[in-house]
């Protein structure tokens, strides 16, 4: 369970389902889908990242709103690296174990770019939308 305050409103989370009011709502997790890949070359746009690591830095970075299983991550790791978007490696930092370490490449960067272009788009839409549309002046 966690709490978060926005604005003047607390919202309790137990899970992947936060409270309002006396309700139960559920997180839509196809709205990460769309965003993943975005998330994922951001967090390799700062460091070069292992798989768990990339995990933990998710969910941390997003107060645990975005919580990927290793079953969901790694098929969008290989499918980026066959891509170009990624290399990997592996390491073996002081003595642990071999790790697979990912890094984003130019392509990669660009792909990026091209992906926070589009986000702020379509975040920009949704917002004026629930804001009741755009502020046209009439002539």
């Amino acid at each position: 369970m966690r709490l978060t305050y926005i604005g003047h409103l607390y919202i309790i989370y137990i899970d992947d389902r936060y409270i309002k009011g006396d309700e139960f709502m559920a997180i839509d997790k196809s709205l990460l889908t769309g965003s993943t890949t975005m998330l994922l070359l951001k967090l390799l746009d700062d460091k070069d990242m292992y798989g768990y690591q990339m995990i933990e830095e998710l969910s941390k970075r997003s107060d645990d709103t975005f919580s990927l299983k290793a079953g969901t991550l790694y098929p969008l790791l290989h499918n980026l690296e066959e891509q170009g978007m990624l290399n990997s490696y592996d390491e073996n930092p002081d003595s642990a174990r071999v790790r697979k370490y990912y890094s984003i490449t130019k392509k990669g960067k660009g792909l990026l770019a091209d992906k926070k272009a589009e986000w702020k788009t379509y975040s920009s839409a949704v917002n004026q939308v629930l804001q009741g549309g755009a502020n046209i002046a009439t002539v």
